[in-house]
């Protein structure tokens, strides 16, 4: 079977650090190109560099997108639209109006689309999923604390997390992982400051209810990422991992352009969250 012919746009630090590796590891992938808006860190990834983007769409059947959220939501609306598969990062846009047109161009178009929110190719996620659904979850909580937005120089300190903080750039992978251990989200109450500590109380479709508390402006040694169900069966904790799951996100990437379909996580369930997102921004942004 021949190898998926895959672009990348974006060429930042976490494009260098897992997505270019990623598409140039996996043998179900051809890394074909990169576009970016500076042709010398393109140049850095290994990968025949392109001028302009439809240049690279031209060679490709799918796009992965590495880049802030308000220019992925402006750029794979191009990609959708030029018939490409998309593989996308997490927030799915900058805005719910961004979201939506995205989703909406997906949807219009047909394209496959995945998101890459990481957690959910772990299989120490999958097995903790498997236990939630085991044990009639009514409750759990999640915590996230890091210091990018205390570190000077931080490589993830761009400015979008600068100035939106932990509800758009951590949040998608707290909700997203609740949501699938406990069901739908539908409803949320938010407090607190996303530029340092935030939280959320989330409703679940079923009765079950959940924490979630982000803060990405911890400094010293910090405490690990904490995700807890507990249900009238037994109660599900995930453990700490050190997997690198990207080798499973670009098999079921290519799995997903050759099938021509969606994926569990797809840019409609990208919008789902953004939903979410932008709900409890509104509320801690209230007077």
């Amino acid at each position: 079977m021949e190898p998926v012919k895959v672009g990348l746009v974006g060429a930042g630090p976490w494009a260098e650090m897992a997505h270019a590796p990623m598409l140039a590891m996996s043998p179900e992938i051809e890394f074909a190109g990169v576009w970016a808006r500076r042709p010398e860190a393109a140049a850095r990834l290994g990968a025949p560099v392109y001028e302009r983007i439809e240049d690279l769409f031209d060679q490709v059947e799918a796009v992965a997108f590495c880049v802030p959220p308000g220019v992925q939501a402006e750029l794979a609306v191009k990609a959708a639209k030029a018939g490409k598969a998309l593989l996308l990062e997490k927030p799915l846009a900058d805005s719910l109006e961004g979201a939506q047109r995205l989703a909406d161009t997906v949807a219009e178009t047909g394209v496959a689309s995945q998101m890459l929110l990481t957690m959910r190719y772990d299989a120490r996620t999958r097995a903790f999923l498997a236990r939630c659904a085991e044990i009639e979850p009514f409750g759990g909580h999640a915590v996230n604390v890091s210091g990018v937005l205390a570190a000077e120089g931080h490589p993830f300190g761009t400015p979008w997390r600068l100035r939106r903080g932990a509800l758009l750039d951590v949040g998608p992978h707290a909700i997203d992982l609740l949501d699938a251990a406990l069901g739908r989200v539908t409803g949320v109450r938010a407090h607190g400051n996303p530029l340092g500590w935030v939280g959320l109380l989330l409703d679940h479709e079923g009765g079950a209810v959940s924490e979630v508390s982000l803060c990405m402006a911890g400094a010293g040694e910090l405490p690990p990422s904490r995700f807890e169900v507990y249900g009238r069966l037994g109660s599900a904790i995930l453990p700490e991992f050190d997997d690198d799951p990207l080798a499973t996100v670009a098999a079921e990437f290519a799995q997903t352009v050759r099938q021509g379909g969606g994926h569990p996580l797809d840019a409609a369930h990208g919008l789902r969250l953004q939903r979410i997102i932008a709900e409890a921004e509104n509320q801690v942004s209230a007077p």
